[in-house]
C-alpha cells in the first residue's frame, strides 16, 4: 500500500511540474505537419531586376524538393514553321541548362538539367513530335528529366496531345511523358511512360 501510494504522490508531482513550466499535458499525440521549408520558392518583386527581352516562357526548376516553375523569356520564333517545335525545344531546353540568376538562387531555385544536353532532328520513322536528345532520356537524372517532360509539356515542345515525346541517340523507340502532380511534387521519383505511343501514321500537314 506504501509502494501504491508513493507512486500516486510521483504522478501528481510530476503533474504539477509540467504544469508550473507551461507544459499542457496531453493523452493523444499531436501532428503539427511537416516542418516549414525555409525556401520560399517564390521570387519578390523586389528582386526581379530588369525586364528580360523575348517571348515569355515557363521553365520548371528544382526548389524544396518539387519542381515549382519560373517565368523567363526566350528568343522564339514569332511565326510557325515546320521545325517549330524543335526550335522552341531548343530554347527551353537552354534556359533549363542556364545557371539561374541570383533572384532565382535566393529563392531557393536550381536545376539539375547539366549540359552538355542538345535536340537533333527527328528521324524517319518516328511518331509525330518526337524530339531526339543527344542523350538517352532514362539516363538523365529524374529530376533533370521531369524538368525537361514539365516544361516541354507546356510549351509548342508538346505533341498534339499534350505528352511530351522523347528519344534519345541511340536506336531505342522514342516514348512518350506526360508532366503529372506526381511528377510534379516527387520529381526524383521515375517519370512513367505513356503507352501506346502516337504512331506516324496520325502525322498532320504543318
Amino acid at each position: 500500500m506504501r509502494r501504491k501510494a508513493w507512486a500516486l504522490t510521483a504522478l501528481a508531482g510530476g503533474a504539477v511540474l509540467l504544469a508550473g513550466c507551461g507544459i499542457r499535458t496531453t493523452q493523444v499525440p499531436v501532428d503539427a505537419g511537416p516542418a516549414p521549408s525555409r525556401m520560399p520558392c517564390e521570387i519578390r518583386g523586389e528582386n526581379l531586376g530588369e525586364t528580360p527581352k523575348g517571348f515569355p516562357v515557363r521553365v520548371y526548376l528544382v526548389c524544396a524538393s518539387q519542381l515549382k516553375f519560373v517565368d523567363r523569356a526566350a528568343e522564339l520564333p514569332s511565326t510557325p514553321s515546320p521545325d517549330d517545335r524543335i526550335q522552341v525545344a531548343r530554347a527551353l531546353l537552354a534556359e533549363l541548362q542556364r545557371t539561374p540568376p541570383a533572384a532565382e538562387r535566393e529563392a531557393g531555385f536550381g536545376t539539375d538539367v547539366r549540359g552538355p544536353v542538345a535536340i537533333g532532328d527527328p528521324r524517319p520513322g518516328d511518331p509525330d513530335g518526337a524530339l531526339r536528345l543527344s542523350r538517352q532520356p532514362e539516363d538523365l537524372p529524374a529530376e533533370a528529366l521531369a524538368q525537361i517532360v514539365c516544361t516541354f509539356a507546356e510549351s509548342r515542345a508538346a505533341a498534339a496531345d499534350g505528352s511530351v515525346i522523347l528519344a534519345g541517340p541511340g536506336a531505342y523507340p522514342p516514348r512518350a511523358y506526360a508532366c503529372s502532380d506526381a511528377a510534379r511534387n516527387r520529381p526524383s521519383e521515375p517519370l512513367p511512360t505513356l503507352t501506346p505511343s502516337p504512331s506516324p501514321s496520325s502525322s498532320s500537314s504543318p
